[in-house]
């Protein structure tokens, strides 16, 4: 008896050693560990791994960037049935433990005793998120010990739901997936909240081991995975076993789901993302920043098949190249070819395998055959050079062979069309006039092929196109509408130069004493030359530089006068929008807000094109008001912006005003602005881009654009909403063919996209301002047509320009040859 106390003394003194032991040691592993320990209240302001997100206006993703791809979600937004699964796969105690699960401790120490290895953690979902979030993933004591002390930590500062929470947005599950939210589109291509019971209970049991149980990889394991956890889910109460049957009888149906881009606009992505890497770092990719662009994606779509369509058809005008590659008649080698060919936009490569009378029977990457009718192959006459082709193909065997290795496109009616990648290239840019906003823009043919963007970095003469600038600077130095230029043979003569220079018109023909009006709705190369002359180069320059024109790339000499400025697309928008809005310098712009974490960092606020101000603050009446009693009419400043803007004209505007004013300055006079544009008017109407006509708009302006030997095309033009420049043109200049101009190349493409980007938006016109005055003219003579002229036209003025009455007889001027030094032009 007595030995039995004195062992069950000792016993107890041992117990109590034991403790003490096991606590010192507890406290001294606190005291060394938690010094080094992160602060759990970090957590609360917590930034996810989230990639930079690129929008639309009006909300479509155009792209995403970065390494993980994740989808934050709040605890209420995430199904029940998901967050059952996670908790039977990881952790089904975790509402009731204090974040270390004792059982599952003691569970993992016994592994280690009998195998001498770490076979499981026996990790909370709290100890996880400690993990994850604060410490490395190697398998040693230290950070197990660092796991418990922190997962304490987490669950005495945070509620167990949002501990959940960032479990779930955090845990890596396989395929670039960070969090359930990623891991439904990757696996499903659908949200959490419309998975299966199935589906959830396959991503939670990922987490485990990604690679190994990852249904895409290894479908067995994940079925069996999948179906443990449903079992489980059933043991502990979460399901029904009709739930769980149900659930076990479903196949597995996991595929990989690509990014969801729902706008393809990779040139636009590709800005924003220079734009965003540059002022936030390589934080961008990572901090959760959505930028919410200026693009309208119905305007994006329709630029996208414009190009497309427009450089197709140019590439058929051409004739046909020939197969990429003749592979003879061995499937073995049509297959790897198929396999190594990538798809190059809407052209998909395919084998010729067979002729059967006028169809071709042809092979795809997937082993699907389809036919490939005569009339998608009777355009393919040979190439030969730019200008001359083969002949006319009669049969399909004329122009294709058995292993040829050819390109198609699918037409609206499900049918191919032979095809092939074409050389030449196009851009297309659609601004708002009033503001800058760019509406679509489209840089090539193929970014994943070519990622050189022509708008902003293909500096490339702009033609004709240019003329608008040359004849608004002689508007604005005393020139009229109505004033007439001699359309005759000129030679620019220097010494400097081993010839002289002698330019023709387009059709070489010459027409004698023109109007300023028709000489730029025509287009006549010899008109715009002598405006410039009378003008003065250096006059002209300086004030194209107002209308933010790049003074460093305009030549001084009369060749400006055609057009010889390179210009990108983005640079000759940007100026043509000052003609679109009535005078007014803005500047295009991509971004139109930044959010991060549900809160707005950024919101644009550019300048805007306003005349009588009221258009842009309408349902704000009070502002309204305010505007109109200080700025009644544009007499008050030449220049509207610096006037609105006055500090002293700030501080009188209503207390509270729900909008900041930031107006955009007035760079060219609002009549000669209003002059220019009735004569670009007259360009559609009645000039070279009369093409546009069949948009039956009444309200377009514009103007095509020719360089030599046709080495590029343009057309820019607007209508007081909208102003979109389209160019085309081979990377490397080089002609584009006899027949090639900016009316039959460059505006078809631009009537396609206005088509659909005016649809249903009613016509609008810029005002007549205050001192204009209309008079009929005589056409031949430029002055006031006598009362019973038959032929007399109506012509637009400024007043105080207008030409007075006078029918005595005037002597023309002659068509003959004059010469020009340059040193006289200045």
């Amino acid at each position: 008896m007595k030995t039995a106390v004195k062992l069950a003394k000792f016993g107890l003194w041992c117990g109590i050693a034991a403790f003490c032991g096991a606590l010192l040691i507890s406290a001294s592993v606190f005291l060394y560990l938690s010094p080094a320990l992160p602060s759990v209240d970090s957590l609360r302001d917590i930034r996810l791994q989230t990639p930079l997100r690129v929008f639309s206006a009006d909300h479509k993703l155009i792209a995403e960037f970065g390494e993980k791809r994740r989808s934050p979600i709040q605890y209420e937004d995430l199904p029940e049935p998901m967050l059952k699964a996670f908790l039977a796969a990881e952790d089904d105690r975790f509402y009731s433990h204090n974040g270390v699960d004792i059982m599952g401790l003691l569970r993992a120490t016994a592994q280690l005793v009998s195998t001498g290895k770490i076979k499981s953690g026996g990790s909370t979902i709290t100890m996880q998120v400690a993990k994850n979030f604060f410490l490395s993933h190697e398998r040693v004591f230290s950070r197990k010990f660092n796991e418990i002390l922190l997962a304490l930590e987490i669950e005495r500062k945070l509620s167990k739901n949002e501990i959940l929470e960032l479990y779930l947005n955090k845990i890596y599950l396989g395929n670039r997936a960070y969090g359930v939210e990623a891991a439904a589109q990757v696996y499903y291509g659908k949200p959490s909240s419309e998975l299966t019971l199935a589906e959830m209970a396959m991503i939670a049991g990922l987490p485990k081991a990604p690679s190994r149980y990852n249904p895409l990889a290894n479908p067995r394991r994940a079925l069996i995975r999948r179906d443990w956890i449903l079992s489980r889910m059933y043991d502990l109460g979460y399901i029904t076993q009709v739930d769980m049957q149900a659930a076990i009888e479903q196949p597995v149906t996991a595929q990989y789901h690509g990014l969801p881009i729902e706008l393809e606009a990779p040139y636009v992505a590709e800005m924003v993302r220079q734009e965003v890497v540059e002022q936030f770092g390589q934080e961008a990719y990572t901090d959760g920043y959505e930028i919410y662009t200026t693009v309208n994606s119905n305007d994006q779509i329709a630029a996208n098949k414009a190009i497309d369509h427009g450089i197709q058809a140019y590439d058929e005008r051409h004739g046909y190249r020939g197969p990429e590659a003749q592979l003879g008649d061995s499937p073995d080698n049509w297959h790897q070819a198929l396999m190594s060919t990538g798809r190059v936009g809407q052209l998909k490569p395919a084998i010729v395998t067979a002729f059967n009378g006028d169809s071709t029977e042809i092979l795809f990457k997937k082993g699907e055959t389809a036919q490939l009718p005569w009339t998608g192959i009777e355009w393919a006459r040979p190439y030969i050079t730019v200008n001359r082709q083969g002949p006319k193909p009669k049969k399909p065997e004329d122009i294709l062979a058995e292993g040829d290795l050819i390109r198609v496109r699918q037409q609206p009616d499900g049918s191919y069309r032979l095809s092939q990648i074409p050389d030449v290239q196009a851009a297309l840019i659609a601004i708002s006039p009033k503001n800058g906003a760019v509406e679509a823009l489209v840089g090539g043919f193929n970014f994943y092929d070519s990622k050189y963007n022509r708008v902003t970095q293909a500096s490339r003469q702009a033609g004709s196109a240019f003329k608008p600038f040359v004849y608004s600077a002689a508007l604005a130095n005393g020139m009229t509408a109505a004033t007439l230029i001699n359309d005759a043979p000129i030679v620019f003569s220097d010494d400097k130069l081993e010839s002289h220079w002698r330019p023709q018109n387009d059709n070489m023909k010459f027409y004698g004493p023109t109007r300023l009006r028709k000489g730029l709705y025509r287009s006549r190369n010899l008109v715009s030359i002598r405006v410039l002359q009378r003008t003065g180069v250096q006059r002209t320059i300086d004030y194209m530089e107002k209308l933010g024109l790049p003074r460093e790339k305009l030549p001084r000499n009369l060749s400006l006068s055609l057009g010889s400025a390179d210009l990108t697309p983005l640079e000759l928008t940007t100026s043509y929008a000052i003609l679109a809005n009535g005078g007014f310098r803005v500047e295009p712009h991509l971004v139109q807000r930044i959010d991060r974490l549900e809160e707005t960092l950024y919101q644009a606020n550019p300048p805007t094109a306003c005349r009588d101000c009221s258009d842009i603050h309408k349902g704000q009446p009070d502002a309204e008001q305010a505007i109109s009693d200080l700025i009644p009419n544009e007499t008050l400043s030449p220049t509207i912006a610096s006037t609105i803007n006055d500090f002293a004209l700030m501080s009188a505007l209503p207390t509270g005003a729900p909008f900041t004013i930031n107006y955009a300055e007035r760079v060219m006079g609002e009549r000669v602005n209003y002059i220019i544009n009735s004569i670009m008017q007259d360009v559609i109407r009645k000039g070279t881009g009369r093409r546009a006509l069949a948009l039956k708009r009444d309200d377009l302006a514009g103007k095509t654009g020719t360089t030599n030997d046709q080495k590029d095309v343009w057309f820019a033009g607007y209508n007081p909403d909208l102003l979109a420049t389209v160019w085309l043109g081979f990377d490397q200049p080089r002609p584009l063919g006899r027949w090639e101009y900016g009316a039959n190349a460059a505006l078809p493409m631009w009537v396609e996209f206005m088509r659909t980007a005016l649809k249903d938006v009613p016509e609008s016109y810029l005002p007549q301002p205050a001192g204009i005055t209309t008079i009929k003219i005589n056409p031949e003579t430029g002055k006031p047509a006598r009362p019973d002229d038959p032929n007399a036209i109506f012509e637009i003025f400024r007043t105080e320009k207008a030409p007075k009455a006078d029918f005595s007889d005037e002597q023309m001027p002659a068509l003959e040859t004059e010469t020009f030094n340059p040193d006289e032009i200045f």
